[in-house]
């Protein structure tokens, strides 16, 4: 079935070595817990413009001017936007209400290799339908939502550092009476285990899923 144009917005840090992977330091060193979330960057950029459902954006903290994400735009032909607001709630809250000027918007981390472009493709689908779409993470978060409309308070009051953020994110939609979809769950890559996970899977020698 065919959907309309949905943008994409990929969220990522700047790949500071000490600031990203944190939980991973210890198993991989700071350097190269930075050089993981890198790849994990670009795997997602490759995944969301291989999708090819709209203009995809890379939104960057603190800002955009890291050579990681000047290199990521040119490599990837993506444009980039600063996430503004405090706590990641608000600053999704930001990106989801511009991109809903212009149409039905997805944002997704950058956590996630084994999302893929047939999940981003069943998001877009959802929201022909649905006011909002979420996939779940195997640990309580989730690693895409989108909205085809406003949702009120859907990011507010929210522990963005726990596992209930997928149960809480449930209570503000039913709360707002809004329509959702949720898609079949995946693993992101936070802990030692999911980086073992990730080495046997062999995601990161792939291209876009």
């Amino acid at each position: 079935m065919a959907h309309a144009e949905v943008s994409i917005a990929v969220f990522a840090k700047a790949p500071v070595p000490g600031e990203v992977k944190t939980r991973l330091v210890p198993l991989l060193g700071e350097e190269s817990a930075a050089e993981l979330h890198s790849v994990l960057v670009r795997r997602a950029l490759a995944t969301a413009r291989a999708a090819a459902l709209g203009p995809v954006t890379l939104w960057c903290m603190p800002e955009t001017g890291h050579p990681f994400f000047q290199s990521c735009a040119e490599a990837f032909g993506v444009t980039l936007q600063t996430q503004r607001g405090g706590h990641l709630g608000e600053r999704m809250a930001r990106a989801l209400e511009a991109m809903l000027l212009q149409g039905p918007g997805l944002i997704i981390g950058s956590d996630c290799p084994a999302l893929t472009v047939d999940d981003l493709h069943a998001a877009a689908r959802s929201l022909a339908t649905h006011d909002a779409v979420v996939q779940p993470a195997e640990d309580g978060g989730y690693v895409l939502v989108g909205l085809s409309k406003p949702v009120p308070g859907l990011f507010e009051g929210i522990d963005w550092g726990e596992g209930k953020v997928m149960r809480d994110t449930r209570l503000r939609l039913r709360a707002a009476r809004a329509t959702w979809r949720e898609l079949p769950s995946r693993w992101d890559v936070d802990r030692p285990a999911d980086y073992q996970r990730l080495t046997v899977t062999g995601l990161l020698a792939e291209g876009p899923a």
